[in-house]
């Protein structure tokens, strides 16, 4: 019999996993509650473990299609109409669904390997958790405590806070589709309207997506900002020529390689008021991550947008990447909400992400 481990939060979401992964018909061995991975586990967190099986290694002990209401001992699980026997190799052993081992620990005094192994469990790079570490005094890692983790990654991501920037004349946000490049648009001319700042004018350059125009336009005109449609790179340019306040443009999510998008690009790119944000999802792993910053590396993006961290386990994978590539973060976006769920992406809200947590203080762009 072939067996695997599930870790999941609850029995619904381990059952449908399993049945995902070994078919309708894999049987359920037992389920009980365990230690979470990672750093939910030294917090207290506990997850269901439920191991099922699945026979297609031991077709040869089926037994007849009748009644069967052997139990197995070991679960306590009553065996129905039309299953398998559990007839169970003594030698068998469940493959475990669960993550990656951690990295190598850096070669760091005893009392940081403590802080740098829970910041790795947390999915954070071994050589910034190392640096987050040395950033501590030898009493603070002792502790070791939420509070002081949050503290060390700090310090170790502060240069890659946008807290101080300036917005500038011209602010286009490009990235993959669904990233939350039109909410994150209405977030910020929002949120200047909440704090008596004049609001921007918004631009929509995503004229590709059904009802993306339309989406963006009711935005603009419960906001009150001047909108303007921009079907091609000659539009775009006679309309930020003709903008008399700042511009926040919007665009497809294209590749820069795409003609509807690079035609846009290259009429931006004799500009120099210009601030390009390439938007990507909190959920976004670090292999995608490189991925999506190469295929964009041709629009030269200044700054990286963080979205959907409510629907992230961690955005430690990402902010990694961004980190080694040395490229700064202007926003994290935590929700859908306009115009909350919008912060400036200081090293206390980067490091609350990275920890799996929501950044603290709404509203707070400007």
């Amino acid at each position: 019999m072939h067996l695997k481990r599930f870790l999941r939060p609850t029995v619904r979401e381990a059952l449908a996993a399993a049945r995902q992964s070994l078919g309708p018909q894999a049987l359920v061995l037992s389920t009980e509650l365990v230690q979470a991975p990672g750093w939910r586990g030294w917090t207290g967190q506990r997850v269901v473990s439920l191991t099922a099986g699945t026979e297609h290694e031991i077709e040869e002990e089926a037994t007849e299609d009748r009644p069967d209401v052997s139990a197995d001992r070991t679960s306590g699980r009553v065996l129905g109409i039309g299953q398998w026997s559990l007839r169970r190799r003594q030698t068998a052993q469940p493959e475990i669904e669960s993550p990656a081992p951690p990295a190598e620990i850096p070669s760091v005094h005893p009392l940081r390997a403590g802080v740098v192994a829970k910041l790795i469990a947390a999915g954070v790079d071994a050589q910034l958790a190392a640096l987050a570490a040395e950033s501590l005094s030898l009493g603070d890692c002792r502790t070791s405590s939420l509070d002081t983790l949050k503290r060390a990654l700090t310090n170790a991501i502060a240069a890659g806070s946008a807290a101080a920037l300036e917005p500038a004349r011209v602010e286009v946000f490009i990235g993959p589709p669904g990233a939350g490049k039109t909410t994150t648009i209405a977030k910020i001319a929002a949120q200047e309207r909440v704090a008596g700042l004049a609001p921007r004018a918004v631009i929509a350059a995503d004229c590709s997506r059904v009802g993306a125009v339309e989406h963006l336009r009711g935005y603009a005109r419960i906001i009150g900002s001047p909108f303007r449609i921009a079907r091609d790179a000659a539009e775009l340019t006679h309309a930020l020529k003709a903008a008399r306040r700042p511009v926040l443009v919007d665009t497809a999510g294209r590749l820069p390689s795409d003609p509807a998008l690079s035609g846009l690009i290259d009429a931006l790119r004799s500009r120099q008021d210009v601030i390009t944000h390439l938007v990507m999802p909190a959920d976004t792993t670090a292999a995608s991550a490189s991925r999506i910053l190469d295929r964009y590396a041709a629009a030269n993006p200044n700054r990286i947008v963080i979205t959907k961290v409510d629907e992230a386990e961690s955005a430690a994978p990402l902010v990694g990447v961004l980190c080694e590539r040395k490229l700064t973060v202007s926003y994290v976006g935590s929700g859908p909400r306009v115009p909350r769920d919008l912060t400036r992406a200081t090293p206390g809200a980067l490091a609350a992400v990275m920890l799996g947590e929501l950044p603290q203080g709404a509203m707070t762009c400007h």
